[in-house]
């Protein structure tokens, strides 16, 4: 299932049931998996790490060397996990001497011509938007889904659940369950909606957005905010904890409304 028209390199490990189109290029120090599809010419770079199940689009570049002047290159891998959609002419580069590996998880849609800088964290099940950039060292929760030509800062954390307009550019942390929009994006009301289709109960729904009230609407400082949703009830739900651990550990600061 190798096409003659593509190069693989003796050295490098291919799973069973992998079928490589014509024109890809496959480099040394690199792992398939099983069941894996590449279209013609995809390029897997040294360095690459891909699971079980993944279809990778014509274009695509995995494990490419990081766009960062202070790479040298040192033994870096970029990590991409189980049972991805990865479409046309996306990048993903592979890490630096800063995190050493960027990560995409299990079970993601990465839409064409997006690009994973260097030593991301992708989680799970997330949907990433055709034309969206990420910028270096960025962590992206589980279920988040980001919208075509969105742009995220370096450095940046992305919470679950969120989902964010296309069009918009982000400096800041983006805190679990919100709708982000405008440039530079800022807090737009609770996910609703995706909560729902994700089977989220309806008095945890109400917990979180009573936990955006009091971070949002009441007049408080996110001191403040945090304090006082650590002395409320809905402080039991573990969603509202991850809102708390979330905010408490923002090195860059949340979006604001």
């Amino acid at each position: 299932m190798i096409s003659p028209l593509a190069y693989v390199d003796p050295s490098a490990q291919i799973g069973e049931n992998v079928e490589i189109g014509p024109f890809c290029f496959i480099d040394k120090n690199v792992v398939i998996g099983n069941d894996n599809v590449l279209m013609p010419h995809v390029n897997v770079m040294y360095g690459s790490r891909i699971g079980n199940g993944n279809t990778i689009h014509p274009g695509a570049v995995i494990g490419g060397i990081p766009q960062d002047l202070k790479f040298v290159g040192e033994d870096t891998i970029a990590q991409i996990g189980d049972n991805n959609k990865i479409r046309e002419n996306v990048t993903i580069n592979r890490g630096t001497a800063s995190k050493g590996k960027t990560v995409v998880g299990n079970n993601n849609l990465l839409m064409e011509n997006m690009h994973v800088a260097h030593d991301c964290v992708i989680g799970n099940n997330c949907i990433l938007g055709n034309s969206t950039k990420i910028a270096g060292e960025v962590v992206i929760d589980d279920f988040a889904i980001l919208s075509a030509c969105v742009l995220i800062h370096q450095f940046c954390h992305v919470g679950g659940h969120v989902m964010i307009q296309g069009g918009s550019g982000c400096s800041k942390d983006i805190p679990p369950y919100i709708i982000g929009g405008r440039h530079p994006l800022v807090y737009a009301g609770l996910n609703i909606v995706g909560l729902r289709r994700r089977g989220f109960a309806e008095d945890t729904i109400e917990a979180i957005h009573n936990a955006y009230r009091t971070l949002y609407q009441n007049g408080l400082n996110v001191s403040q905010a945090i304090a006082a949703l650590k002395e409320d009830p809905i402080s039991k739900y573990p969603e509202v904890q991850y809102i708390i651990r979330f905010v408490e550990s923002s090195e860059r600061g949340i979006v604001r409304d």
